[in-house]
């Protein structure tokens, strides 16, 4: 079994993940690290800093903010323990600091470990050479405190990056005259515009929406539960420890 410590183990993704973890026979809780106190604890101890850490860890699980994620990635370093961070919003001062953790221990950071949200962007980088223009809506709880969301950051990558490889040439904008600015979304480049929406009672959601001559095709995954992103996690962790270094999404893990 993995020895798991769940950083940020109080907020409503750590709780999640503790009850999702927890019921796994691969993983083993042995802590959860957050300065509150968490509703629930899986019959794991409760540490108010990483400092207070008195358990055998051989990796750490943190989805709580940037400015902890660091602290995270340097002690994971010291102590030999893989890192699995699914925090966005990192700049890129913080993420330097992951990469620097890398080099001694194993360190995954993805900005969505939902199975389908990794295949939704697998499916737009294939579709994306194939139409002539393309925008992403992401749709987050009121909670979340970065827009636009990582995924969507990471899926107009994909798409232009793709569509680069294939030589696409990105079309014009359309939209000549803006009676409201930015109510066309944010430009991600390469013609990929990106919408962001924060409303109680959402999880995580993404529209994917390509647009060519007489058709459209819309890619969408939902994230009904946060128990969506729990097979991922384990995923991640079950390789975090494989080799020393930085790596960015799971995809690569899914074949």
């Amino acid at each position: 079994m993995i020895r798991t410590l769940l950083v940020g183990g109080a907020g409503r993704m750590g709780q999640a993940l503790g009850e999702g973890l927890s019921a796994l026979s691969s993983v083993d809780v042995v802590g959860l690290v957050d300065p509150h106190e968490p509703a629930r604890l899986f019959s794991a101890p409760h540490f108010r800093s990483l400092e207070d850490v008195s358990v055998a860890v051989d990796a750490v699980v943190d989805f709580s903010r940037p400015d902890s994620v660091v602290l995270s990635a340097d002690w994971c370093a010291s102590h030999g323990a893989g890192l699995v961070v699914g925090t966005t919003g990192l700049s890129d001062e913080q993420r330097s600091r992951l990469e620097r953790a890398g080099e001694s221990v194993g360190v995954i950071l993805a900005a969505n470990f939902s199975l389908g949200a990794v295949l939704s962007e697998r499916f737009a980088a294939m579709a994306a050479p194939f139409f002539d223009r393309v925008e992403i809506v992401e749709l987050h709880h009121d909670g979340k405190v970065d827009a636009p969301s990582g995924t969507s950051l990471v899926t107009a990558r994909a798409i232009r990056e793709a569509r680069e490889r294939a030589g696409r040439v990105t079309a014009p904008e359309p939209t000549e005259r803006f009676t409201l600015e930015s109510a066309r979304g944010a430009d991600a480049g390469g013609g990929v515009r990106i919408h962001s929406v924060r409303l109680p009672g959402l999880v995580a959601h993404q529209e994917i929406l390509f647009g060519g001559p007489g058709e459209g095709l819309t890619i969408r995954h939902d994230s009904f539960d946060r128990q969506s992103f729990v097979q991922g996690v384990a995923l991640a962790l079950a390789h975090v420890n494989d080799q020393p270094g930085f790596f960015s999404g799971i995809d690569h893990l899914i074949g």
